[in-house]
């Protein structure tokens, strides 16, 4: 019988090496929760697991599109249906691993379908699209309770707001009023490793001492030519700051120190999220969880 359960956990905490070693005892893939990790050519700032590290575990969420291409949670629900047919094909379940719980989330709460644009539609937003401030402050204008939470330089979603508009005639406060979020995912259980702070906080100074000796500045170096510092991607904890490092901003040392701040920050906030979004969620730390979820799988 086709099961699934979903791992979340602050970055560094050892939740790659778990699934995948879980995944060995409970014949599962893996699709994984990782925002960055969806993009290929970012390895080193992703701490995505290697080919060699993945074990032969078959893996989706991973090494999907180029850093100039969009990816977000309605592409990572995608990814997610694709990984769930190839487990029931193939007679395996599926482990759910990462630290953007946020996209969990949007899976158990659901998602409003969006309209199905003509070509004309297509057509008639390319156009306004080319002068986006005007779209902004038009869109502000005529649905300001929905446009509050998009600031003016956000190009993706004030284009699906506007595509909403001339597709439906709604403004996107009354279309998603009328148009209910239908949930994705029913019934997972969810894991949490439970880590100490000060240990998870030796684990992601080693983590960034290591992004550094493996060449993180190379690989930063590359994608900015490659790909400019336009792609929102370019702003991720570890490009970011070895930006600054390459702009003379900082040193080496500030570099890494600044990481490995920005990395814990983000632990922090990755616990927040967890602990005030999922109810009745298994908390273990790393050496009892693989025990206590294998019990339940």
């Amino acid at each position: 019988m086709y099961k699934e359960i979903a791992i979340v956990a602050p970055t560094a905490s050892g939740k790659t090496a778990l699934s995948i070693n879980l995944a060995h005892k409970t014949n599962s893939i893996i699709l994984s929760l990782d925002s960055l990790s969806v993009y290929k050519e970012i390895d080193i700032a992703s701490a995505k697991p290697s080919l060699k590290e993945r074990e032969g575990i078959v893996h989706f969420g991973i090494d999907k599109i180029f850093p100039n291409e969009i990816f977000d949670v309605v592409e990572f629900i995608d990814e997610y249906k694709k990984a769930r047919e190839y487990a029931i094909q193939n007679s395996k379940n599926l482990i759910i691993v990462g630290g953007t719980s946020f996209y969990l989330k949007s899976m158990i709460d659901g998602l409003s379908p969006c309209p199905k644009l003509t070509d004309s539609t297509k057509k008639i937003v390319k156009q306004k699209m080319l002068d986006l401030p005007k779209v902004y402050a038009d869109l502000v204008l005529k649905d300001n309770l929905y446009m509050n939470n998009i600031s003016s330089n956000d190009k993706y979603r004030i284009e699906k707001a506007l595509e909403i508009y001339i597709q439906t005639g709604l403004i996107p406060s009354v279309y998603f009023e009328q148009n209910k979020p239908v949930p994705i995912i029913k019934d997972i259980n969810i894991f949490e490793i439970d880590t100490d702070v000060n240990e998870l906080r030796k684990r992601i100074k080693l983590r960034t001492n290591l992004m550094i000796k493996d060449g993180i500045i190379d690989e930063v170096i590359l994608l900015e030519k490659k790909y400019s510092r336009k792609p929102n991607c370019m702003n991720s904890i570890g490009i970011n700051e070895t930006l600054d490092y390459l702009d003379g901003k900082i040193d080496k040392k500030q570099l890494e120190e600044q990481i490995f701040v920005h990395t814990a920050q983000l632990a922090k906030r990755q616990r927040t999220f967890n602990k005030s979004q999922f109810i009745g969620i298994n908390k273990e730390n790393l050496k009892k969880i693989e025990k206590k979820i294998l019990t339940m799988v």
